[in-house]
């Protein structure tokens, strides 16, 4: 019977699938700048000629997180819970919410990936820049996207899709900023309330 180092070593899509795993965690924890490629082969148990294999830079490792890892945290996040929800204000408000549920559970707070990568790499290079920006774009574009559904049904007229997307999103990020700085997830549950019907003006 094979051992189990032998089972991750005839499993490549397998061993790179748990190293995009550990490094999305590490730069969630720790950042990109303080985490090493000799820790992602330590926490991932695999070997620097394996990872190479897979990933030849850090900066390459880097950009597949960003690409599988944080966007798919986005699109699970907010994009699902978007397309459910019975209007384009609602599902805002049920996923700030939720989010603040969650990190009440959890007991402490990271941030957003998106927004904590966006802060550490916009200006460090351009390809780190363009990728971040693609998943800001997408998003903004699926809450603009429910917005104007709800227009074609009838409501919300008088909003601006574009600019009640940029809004929203510049919310939850300012949001989880503050939430991570004092640990208090109190501020999203905040946000949540004035999104609301009490919050249309401020978001129209």
């Amino acid at each position: 019977m094979p051992s189990e180092r032998q089972k991750r070593t005839n499993d490549p899509e397998g061993m790179r699938q748990r190293v995009l795993d550990k490094t999305a965690e590490f730069f969630q924890t720790r950042g990109f700048h303080a985490t090493s490629l000799g820790d992602v082969m330590t926490a991932s148990g695999v070997s620097g000629g394996a990872l190479h294999h897979h990933f030849p830079t850090k900066k390459a490792l880097a950009l597949a997180v960003i690409e599988e890892r944080v966007a798919k945290v986005v699109r699970r996040t907010w994009m699902e819970p978007l397309q459910n929800a019975v209007s384009a204000r609602d599902g805002v408000r049920l996923v700030f919410a939720a989010v603040a549920d969650r990190l009440e559970r959890q007991g402490f707070v990271r941030g957003c990936p998106l927004n904590n990568l966006a802060h550490e790499l916009s200006l460090a290079d351009p390809d780190f820049r363009a990728v971040l920006a693609g998943i800001f774009e997408e998003w903004r574009n699926a809450i603009a996207d429910k917005m104007r559904a709800d227009q074609q049904a009838g409501r919300e007229i008088d909003v601006d899709p574009e600019r009640f997307a940029a809004s929203v999103v510049a919310l939850y990020s300012g949001a989880m900023s503050m939430a991570k700085t004092a640990q208090d997830s109190s501020l999203l549950r905040l946000c949540a309330r004035e999104l609301g019907e009490s919050g249309r003006d401020m978001l129209n």
